[in-house]
């Protein structure tokens, strides 16, 4: 069994780990334990109280655990972390002991965020998932934090709106249902009007300090003839207090942050920079005579730089406006997928239509789709028939028939007839909530090829200053007159060009571009390392069944020695009554429309990769393949033995009967190869990607298959461990395999792979094992999100080699080392500007992903 817990109270990647391993000490279960959401998940072979974790979290680090139960959300969540913790939490401060674990049974529960209070995180993930939850800049890069698209809400009663709740639940005054509040101002909005407001600020007071400094390149300046210019400066001075004090003085607290806890970065540069600029001017002011001659203008007062000042921070403002509406576009894809929830449903009581909100849906209630209207939450048709639109969760474009008893999804398009369907999954259970979670949750981690830029930002604003120091010393010590006035500009320019941000940034956002494209295709990646794995595979290893063919066997025929068909049709069909296997499906369908009655099994087994044994009518039966008849000790006589193989050559699947030892019959099971299986095996198989069929089936149905896909490499009579070994000895080699399935048989493989792809038809165990899910359950999928990888890698590269290029050439042009040979120096200003610009453009590329056609 698995259970989940909500746990808060860790602070960051160190508590997670200590957590878990405390919890993995109990004995009989397997905790994973993630930060963000910060969720214990434990599967145990028979259930352990919570008082028991309790117990040993306690022992562990004293920790108060308080076990408290929950209401099932009905609401997709975003889960994070409960609090906010600073830096200094990491350097060596001790981590909170209060923590509480809430029980949580067969469903998702977390936090739900109002957006005005909402989740907020890092873009260039410093300190990996961690969360906080006020808004703000984050501790170690200085960059906004951003706001985690708000999927919750808060929760009030519609009848005592004093009653507010950050979960769904029920009002403790009436006990009616709490329904969602209106969302209040969208946060990125909020964040936008907000830097926008003190841009135009800056703009108001920049532009007269500009004006006023770059006119004593105009011959006869008319400026004099109205002030001297000293009164200018002060004019300067004063219109320059607001710009510094107010507009930017976010960027002197970012940088005084960065500098006390010693995670250098851009803002310490800008801090530095602009601060210097500012400072230096202020001493020239109030005390010319302490300056060198050097120092000194032609009229005899010092060179002033408040406009260097004003108008770098007023386009480090322009920079971080240009990011802030492009971050609210790169996680476009979450909230398109968050507009496919509807907010009402139609359920039927006792014979009577009533118009519900979506939360207040409950598993086991009957629900009415109209035409055109969208489907409320995950369940199966019980009245009717329509066509279903379900381009927004597969990618596919063709609406699909559905009929009594078949699967309906959550945020899909009902076609032009009515239907009357069956919750069965609510909340945060249905397929599009958990595709909002793995959307969420992959865009925010951390691709392999990230490592190279965090190494690069370690020692990049140290490297910085120290080239900007040795600057001013070669200008002072060699540069032409005034020497310490090049010195000092090109030493600030320097320091303002440098932007670790486009190296931070490169992976981040293409990653959450990416992500976001693969899930409008209906191709659900769980991780950015996944992502980049994808595009180096070697080796593809798939199933055959519900894989590479439908998945939806059925019976063609069933022989029997003695033409007692019928019997044998009940043995099997009783025995296959309680497996998953889609072979023992289709041979209970074909039973019950035969009217055949299904006897009790009293000791059914399934032998994995061999079939299924039990009694039925006091008789030992057996059906399987020719391993499991080994196993069980039949005899097969030659008559059947070359009636089996006929069917084989022909690529149908057979099983063979066994009633006490002796071989009776066969079921022959046929199973359509998909469409799309041939062209997609034939273009990996272009891009140099080998592809290797591995079936449990028998050789000559495995081959009948690989000569119709023109396969080259195949293997039958396959056992799960032999998938799963044949994995390891092809790692073993240094190749990369990526392995696709859909059963539970294959969760041990998917889970080895270096690149486990499970087909969205297929088992929860197998989706759940897998780094990539592909929602329509296609080969075809698989070519995609090959393309999509190879397409995300080479944006990420793109990004990259542009922020190293700009800072490798960067930072030597503003240190001035082309004006011996052509007598080109940088201003600061133009630099702020370069700098500026060099982040966004890192976004503007990632966002080109999202005109991908896959």
């Amino acid at each position: 069994m698995t259970h989940q817990y909500v746990i808060s109270g860790m602070s960051c990647d160190g508590c997670r780990k200590k957590v878990e391993k405390t919890l993995n000490s109990v004995e009989g279960i397997q905790a994973e334990v993630t930060l963000n959401p910060p969720l214990a998940t434990i599967t145990m072979e028979k259930h352990v109280p919570t008082e028991k974790f309790q117990e040993v979290l306690t022992e562990a680090g004293k920790y108060t655990i308080e076990m408290t139960s929950s209401k099932p959300s009905s609401e997709p969540a975003v889960k994070s972390c409960c609090s906010s913790h600073t830096k200094d939490s990491h350097a060596g401060h001790e981590h909170k002991k209060e923590t509480t674990v809430k029980h949580q049974h067969n469903h998702n529960h977390s936090h739900n965020h109002h957006n005005a209070t909402g989740v907020y995180y890092c873009p260039m993930h410093c300190e990996g998932d961690k969360t906080y939850d006020k808004p703000g800049d984050c501790p170690v890069c200085g960059m906004d934090l951003v706001p985690q698209v708000a999927i919750g809400t808060q929760f009030t009663c519609p009848m005592h709106p004093e009653i507010v709740s950050n979960e769904p639940g029920d009002c403790p005054i009436c006990g009616m249902d709490l329904v969602p509040m209106q969302a209040s101002e969208n946060e990125e909005n909020k964040t936008y009007t907000d830097l926008l407001k003190k841009m135009k600020i800056a703009i108001l007071f920049t532009l007269p300090i500009f004006i006023i400094s770059m006119s004593e390149m105009i011959p006869d300046n008319p400026l004099y003839k109205i002030m001297s210019i000293e009164n200018w400066n002060w004019v300067q001075f004063l219109f320059s207090i607001p710009v510094l004090f107010y507009a930017g003085w976010m960027f002197f607290v970012r940088a005084y942050k960065s500098i006390i806890t010693w995670n250098l970065n851009m803002f310490t540069l800008i801090g530095i920079g602009t601060g210097v600029a500012f400072l230096f001017s202020i001493a020239g002011m109030f005390f010319p005579d302490v300056f060198p001659s050097e120092f000194k203008s032609h009229h005899g007062t010092i060179h002033l730089y408040f406009e260097a000042a004003t108008v770098i921070i007023t386009l480090v403002l322009l920079g971080q406006l240009l990011e802030a509406r492009a971050h609210g576009q790169t996680n476009g894809a979450i909230k398109e997928l968050l507009k496919l929830a509807p907010t009402e449903a139609t359920l039927v009581e006792n014979g009577n239509d009533k118009v519900i909100s979506i939360h207040n849906i409950k598993k086991g209630d009957l629900l009415r789709v109209k035409p055109g209207e969208k489907i409320p939450v995950d369940g199966k048709i019980t009245t009717g028939e329509s066509s279903i639109d379900e381009a927004m969760i597969t990618g596919e474009p063709i609406p699909v028939d559905k009929k009594v008893g078949d699967i309906v999804i959550a945020g899909t398009i009902n076609g032009t007839k009515s239907f009357v369907m069956i919750a069965e999954k609510v909340g945060s259970e249905t397929l599009l909530s958990q595709i909002i979670q793995m959307v969420n949750d992959a865009s925010r981690s951390r691709a392999p090829i990230q490592k190279l830029a965090d190494r690069v930002a370690k020692y990049f604003v140290p490297t910085v200053v120290a080239i900007s120091i040795l600057t001013f010393i070669l200008w002072a010590k060699f540069g032409p007159e005034p020497a310490y006035i090049y010195g000092l500009i090109n030493a600030i320019a320097v320091l303002i060009i440098a932007c670790p941000c486009a190296l931070g940034l490169a992976t981040p956002m293409s990653v959450m571009v990416g992500v976001g494209k693969g899930a409008q295709a209906g191709i659900l990646i769980k991780n950015a390392e996944a992502l980049e794995n994808m595009n180096k595979i070697d080796v593809l290893i798939t199933d055959k069944t519900g894989t590479i063919t439908e998945g939806k066997p059925s019976v063609e025929k069933i022989y029997a020695v003695n033409n007692n068909e019928d019997l044998l049709l009940q043995n099997i069909a009783s025995l296959n009554q309680h497996s998953e296997h889609p072979l023992a499906q289709a041979v209970v369908n074909f039973a019950k429309a035969k009217n055949q009655t299904i006897l009790d099994v009293p000791d059914f087994e399934a032998v994995a990769g061999k079939g299924v044994i039990g009694t039925v009518n006091n008789s030992k039966v057996a059906l399987g393949n020719k391993k499991l008849m080994l196993q069980v000790g039949a005899s097969i006589s030659e008559d059947i033995e070359n009636k089996i193989i006929a069917e084989q050559n022909l690529g149908k699947t057979v099983s063979y009967i066994a009633v006490d030892k002796v071989v009776l019959g066969y079921v022959t099971i046929t199973d359509a190869i998909k469409a799309s299986s041939a062209k997609a095996i034939k273009d990996l198989i272009d891009q140099g990607v080998e592809v290797i069929m591995m079936t449990g089936d028998n050789g000559n149905t495995a081959k009948a298959v690989a000569d119709h896909l023109h396969l080259s490499s195949f293997k039958a009579d396959c056992l799960p461990e032999d998938k799963l070994k044949e994995i390891k000895r092809l790692q073993a080699e240094g190749k990369i395999v990526a392995m696709a399935g859909d059963g539970i048989n294959d969760a041990p493989a998917l889970a080895q792979a270096n690149i486990g792809i499970a087909m969205g038809t297929g088992t929860d165990v197998a989706i759940e094992s897998a780094k990539i899910t592909l929602v329509k359950g296609d080969l075809n999928g698989i070519v995609k999100v090959k393309k999509l990888s190879h397409s995300v890698m080479k944006n990420i590269k793109q990004n990259l080699f542009f922020a190293f290029i700009y800072n490798v050439l960067g930072v030597p042009i503003a240190a001035g080392i082309l004006y011996p040979v052509f007598g080109i120096l940088l201003s600061p200003m133009l630099a702020a500007l370069a700098m500026s610009l060099s982040s966004v453009s890192v976004i503007v590329n990632a966002l080109r992903l999202r005109n991908l056609n896959l």
